[in-house]
Parts: C-alpha cells; structure tokens; sequence
C-alpha cells in the first residue's frame, strides 16, 4: 500500500507511522521550574544524536511543562525506563496541574544530581544530567510553524545502576530498558544480537 501524509489516506483504523518507526526509547525527562516545582513526563520521541560530546534531545508535541521548565531552567534529566518502572512511567503522563508532582502521583522516590538542579529517578537503570543547547520549534518543508518543540541537551553527566553493568558494558537486557511501539504497544530489551561492521565503517 502507499498514502500520502497531507490527506492520511491510509484507510486503516489508526495511523500506522509511529508504529513503522519503532520501537523508540523513553526519555523520562524531570526538570525543575523556577519556583522549584518539579516536572517529570515519558517522551518516546527521544535519541542520541552525538557521543563525543554526547548530545541527546526529544521532541514534545505542544509546548508542555518540561520544556518550559527547561527553556527557563536549562537543566534537565533524562532516565531510562525499565520493565519494573513501566507502570510508573505511564502513571506520569498524567496531565496533572502545574506543580503537582508526578513522582509523588506514581510513588516514585527522587535522587540528586551531581552537576545539575532537577532531581533525577532514583530506581532507573540510568540517568543522563543534560544542559540545555537549544529548543527549536519544528516546521513543514514548506515552512509551517507546527506546536511541536525539538529539545536538545548536552550530558554532562551519567548515572548508572552498577548491577547493569557487565564484563565493563553497560548491559540492556540486565536492564531491561523498554521501548514504545505505535499504539498502546511497548517491548522490553531481553535479547541482544551482535552484527560486526565493515572494516573502516
């Protein structure tokens, strides 16, 4: 089948886009207001984009409280989401009212940062401390301003569970980082295969 992305001419019962770009990590992004309310929402529209230095960024659809933290702020934390934390996780995409916190709304027990304010998750496998670099808001090719707001961070530093790390690596599936499908759909990292790349790629 094709269909074009102006009239979404797919005929099926949801728009199957997401679910093609999949599966997508988590990045559980807490940030700290100026007042001090703190912030914490799962975005799947989340990578690394560099690793020398690392830069990493997610995408917010509308112009929500962690980018307005951060815009203000600039500091945030990006945690990972493991199997245990899932229930937690979605518990924080609530849409509580400004300054009601969603670690207190899931349960969730907080953890200090080193280089940063805004406090981190403290029973994920690992946190990534970011400076602001930019926020752009996303456009068309044509141009079209659209509410939908690309955050950009610099880690400056890094926390990891050590019982995640194995024979010196970081390992996913002792982790067991999940990840966002489309739909209501997740999977969890428990198996890994390894491909050797080209000499010189």
């Amino acid at each position: 089948m094709f269909y074009d992305t102006e009239t979404n001419g797919h005929g099926l019962p949801h728009d199957p886009i997401k679910a093609i770009v999949a599966p997508r990590p988590i990045g559980w992004v807490s940030s700290l207001g100026p007042d001090g309310a703190v912030n914490l929402a799962p975005y799947s529209y989340f990578n690394i984009f560099a690793s020398n230095p690392p830069i990493v960024g997610f995408s917010s659809e509308g112009l929500k409280d962690s980018v307005s933290f951060i815009a203000q702020t600039k500091e945030f934390v990006c945690n990972l989401v493991s199997w245990d934390l899932r229930d937690a996780m979605n518990a924080t995409s609530a849409p509580l009212p400004r300054g009601e916190s969603e670690f207190v709304h899931a349960g969730l027990e907080t953890a200090p940062s080193r280089l940063v304010a805004p406090p981190r998750v403290k029973a994920s496998p690992a946190s990534l401390e970011c400076r602001l670099v930019s926020i752009q808001e996303l456009t068309t090719a044509d141009g079209r301003k659209l509410d939908r707001w690309l955050v950009l961070g610099h880690v400056v530093g890094v926390h990891i569970d050590e019982s995640c790390i194995v024979n010196g690596r970081f390992d996913i599936t002792t982790a067991k980082t999940i990840a966002r499908c489309g739909y209501a759909d997740y999977v969890v990292a428990d198996k890994v295969f390894s491909i050797t790349r080209p000499r010189g790629a």
